[in-house]
């Protein structure tokens, strides 16, 4: 048995387009907080995400963190997106339901999904969610590392919870059919979002804290929960998957592996939270990561796994054939085409299509 990508549908439910390796997004990097405008979406990132064979990703837009006005912010990230794909309508087209992202796979385009990684611009205006909506917004997730007014992050001392204004802001995303992503949440803001919430929520991107206990990664129980009401769950490419930070490409087969074995495998896939391109020079980027590891710490934006020696992606799946290789890896496993087909993309599509409508 060989799996050909060629077939199937590949969605990263939470990634980058960029060229890491150019200058402007170096620069923007080191800066901690970059902005869509500082993305380098040239020549070789577009190919790059062609031969990786994704058909849509999940793209970080407005505010997540730093000095930036949060709502005014977000506007501004919508607007350069929207030119970004106007710019290149062979290659890009936004994605605003199922059906988008199937014919993201017969054009031969890479399928955009506008998300947020902390809902920070709906400050206490929850109607904001209709707003963003109909900007072409379709995954928000609630909270970053930090605490909000809507709950408590992964990293927040209190574990307080979902607060009032959350609640509303839940419904807000229900009514409008927008994805509850609860990646980066502490685990009672997790829990009580994916009860109160009326329709399938997420955690996008995460690693499975009953392998790697740290606070980024999800417990037996949230990944239970949000996959009994018909939910989804992303593993990323993360260090969070190993103990020590040096993970490999074993370890995310691992998390993948455990997540199956505790949500099923109708509800579990991939969010790398990583790009397609490569850094190709590692021995410069290990030079600069402790002034980046040191800049988020001192933001309070880092969470507990962080650390200069280790890097925030894992070194033997990266690049345009991360992918097959991880498809390799399942596969060897003893995973069937079939059950790998839904980890790498059908999953996500059938819980967009619960969540969006065809």
């Amino acid at each position: 048995m060989s799996v050909d990508l060629d077939d199937l549908v590949i969605v990263n439910a939470l990634g980058e387009l960029d060229n890491p390796n150019a200058p402007a997004s170096a620069a923007a990097a080191a800066a901690l907080a970059p902005t869509s405008a500082q993305l380098t979406i040239d020549e070789r990132t577009i190919a790059d995400a062609h031969a990786s064979g994704v058909t849509a990703i999940n793209v970080t837009l407005g505010y997540t963190l730093g000095d930036f006005p949060p709502y005014r912010h977000t506007l501004d990230e919508i607007a350069t997106w929207d030119a970004i794909i106007a710019a290149r309508p062979r290659d890009l087209m936004r994605v605003e339901t199922a059906a988008d992202i199937a014919e993201a796979k017969r054009s031969g385009r890479i399928g955009v999904i506008y998300g947020f990684q902390n809902a920070a611009a709906v400050e206490d205006r929850p109607e904001r969610v209709a707003e963003f909506a109909g900007l072409g917004v379709r995954i928000v997730q609630l909270t970053y590392n930090q605490a909000n007014l809507i709950g408590d992050g992964s990293m927040a001392p209190g574990d307080r919870g979902l607060t009032p204004l959350g609640r509303e802001v839940v419904e807000a995303l229900n009514e409008q059919r927008l994805m509850v992503d609860l990646s980066h949440s502490g685990e009672r803001t997790c829990l009580e979002a994916a009860r109160v919430s009326a329709q399938p929520v997420s955690i996008n991107h995460t690693g499975c804290r009953a392998l790697v206990d740290l606070p980024r990664n999800k417990t037996d129980e949230e990944l239970r929960l949000v996959a009994s009401r018909g939910g989804f769950v992303g593993i990323y490419f993360m260090p969070f998957v190993n103990a020590t930070g040096h993970a490999t490409a074993e370890d995310v087969v691992a998390h993948i592996a455990h997540a199956v074995d505790v949500c099923g495998e109708d509800h579990v896939g991939i969010g790398t939270d990583g790009a397609i391109t490569a850094i190709d020079d590692l021995d410069a980027y290990r030079e600069r990561l402790a002034e980046q590891v040191a800049r988020r710490r001192a933001a309070g934006a880092s969470a507990a796994g962080e650390r200069a020696d280790t890097f925030p992606f894992v070194v033997d799946l990266r690049g345009v054939d991360q992918f097959r290789e991880l498809a390799r890896l399942l596969e060897r496993r003893g995973y069937t085409s079939g059950r790998i087909e839904k980890i790498l993309g059908l999953n996500f599509l059938n819980y967009a299509k619960a969540v969006w409508g065809s």
